[in-house]
């Protein structure tokens, strides 16, 4: 399937910014099953500094700079992308949560790559809630994959999504004892558990698309940007798990970037020297093309 993304942040301050440093994490991955087609990024007023880099997680990100008085700024990405993904067999009696974390804790599988998306980051912490929550998906011996899939079925089912509840810097436990949030907060909840489990999760930033043809249901979250998290199986690599959709992502879902949180990959973050307030407007959309 083909796609064309148009992603637009605003910002407005209510006075003249003068100094402006920013990080963009809108250009979409390139891996097997996803082809950047094309990518381009508009910015206004136009920075003084303009950088792409790659960051530790191998996603691409465009650093700027903006010298001149301004109280308006607005970063459009546009992108068309080819995805072409196959859903994943796995065999219903393969591997063991349990085994797998054990392996882990021994440093007998691939410890090193994998250490980081164990342990607590910023916005994600581990501990015995998030254990005793996740507990009933993972009982003794049960394959890793249905172990996932179950718990992101469970947190599809038992929480609410509700953009007026919660902002990025909502904590997970207030997540977990209201029972509602958006996507971010369903990412960091399910990672959490996972890592508290001693499983490796990493976060995934990305786009769903906008509108489904009659015959497909649309999903929840298209109007911004969305978040889901991926697991690790031996043999099989990152599987990914959309708990706000209880879907197993496939060419619907849009990988932009993935780290251990939202902190490591946001759309757009930054500093600037001036004074007042600022009011952000996001926009996506993700279109289907004809083949």
């Amino acid at each position: 399937m083909k796609f064309k993304i148009e992603h637009t942040t605003q910002y407005e301050y209510a006075q003249a910014i003068n100094l402006s440093y920013n990080m963009a994490w809108v250009s979409p991955r390139h891996f097997p099953g996803q082809q950047v087609l094309s990518h381009s990024l508009k910015i206004l007023p136009e920075p003084s500094q303009l950088h792409q880099h790659t960051d530790f997680f191998g996603n691409t990100f465009t650093y700027f700079a903006i010298h001149n008085p301004h109280t308006l700024l607005t970063i459009t990405a546009e992108s068309q992308i080819l995805r072409e993904v196959q859903a994943t067999q796995v065999p219903l009696d393969y591997l063991a949560w349990d085994r797998f974390a054990t392996q882990l804790e021994a440093q007998n599988f691939s410890w090193q790559e994998l250490k980081i998306y164990t342990l607590p980051s910023l916005y994600i912490p581990v501990g015995d809630y998030l254990m005793e929550y996740a507990h009933p998906s993972f009982p003794p011996g049960k394959p890793l994959f249905l172990a996932v899939k179950e718990f992101m079925e469970r947190i599809f089912t038992e929480f609410e999504y509700n953009p007026e509840f919660s902002t990025i810097a909502t904590p997970v436990h207030e997540v977990l004892a209201a029972k509602k949030g958006v996507c971010q907060d369903f990412a960091h909840l399910a990672i959490g558990c996972l890592r508290s489990m001693g499983l490796p999760a990493r976060y995934v930033s990305g786009y769903i698309e906008s509108q489904a043809p009659e015959e497909e249901e649309n999903l929840i979250g298209a109007a911004a940007s969305h978040a889901w998290f991926s697991v690790f199986i031996p043999n099989l690599g990152w599987i990914d798990f959309d708990p706000t959709n209880n879907q197993i992502p496939r060419n619907q879902h849009i990988s932009v970037a993935w780290g251990r949180d939202y902190a490591d990959v946001p759309p757009v973050k930054g500093v600037v020297y001036g004074s007042g307030n600022q009011q952000l407007e996001v926009g996506v959309y993700v279109e289907r093309l004809p083949n």
